[in-house]
């Protein structure tokens, strides 16, 4: 079903809007996913802060050549039937999402991605973005370090103070 020259440019001015916001653009080949696992993606994507827009590849590279940060990228890649995850708060969350779902989903195939810097991102370099921690987990893992010392130091004040209690106990008696 053709779409009118309107419509196709209020999609280009959306992508543009969503993609020149983009912290990370993952996109994947979606063929052979049912409309309901389909849903259950967009779900799961929501829930992470990420969107999912299933366009013309056409329409997405004519949206990336109108931002200056992607005006060189190589979109050779664009080919098939893709869905594209973008996130613009999360670098890594596009490919969590797509990652994580393609785990329960043999349909679903990662194939690439594009940084907020204008660099294409292959197949390795997306699932690598999914093995990492998320910018809540790696905030965690910070705080966690610097309380350590911290811990560890009321940890051991509090064993040497209840061993001369229970000396001073022990001697009383």
């Amino acid at each position: 079903m053709a779409i009118s020259k309107q419509k196709k440019n209020s999609l280009v001015a959306d992508l543009t809007e969503l993609l020149s916001n983009a912290k990370s653009t993952v996109f994947a080949k979606y063929q052979g996913l049912t409309v309901a696992e389909l849903q259950e993606l967009r779900k799961a994507a929501r829930e992470a802060g990420v969107k999912i827009k299933v366009v013309k590849n056409r329409l997405v590279r004519v949206a990336l050549g109108q931002i200056a940060v992607y005006k060189d990228t190589d979109t050779t890649g664009l080919t098939g039937q893709l869905l594209y995850a973008i996130s613009d708060d999360d670098e890594v969350a596009p490919a969590k999402v797509l990652a994580e779902f393609a785990k329960q989903h043999d349909a679903l195939n990662l194939v690439g991605g594009f940084s907020d810097l204008g660099k294409t991102l292959s197949e390795d370099e997306v699932k690598t973005l999914a093995a990492m921690p998320t910018k809540n987990e790696l905030i965690a893992q910070v705080v966690a370090q610097l309380l350590s010392p911290v811990t560890d130091s009321v940890s051991g004040l509090a064993g040497g103070l209840s061993g001369i209690v229970s000396g001073l106990e022990a001697h009383a008696a």
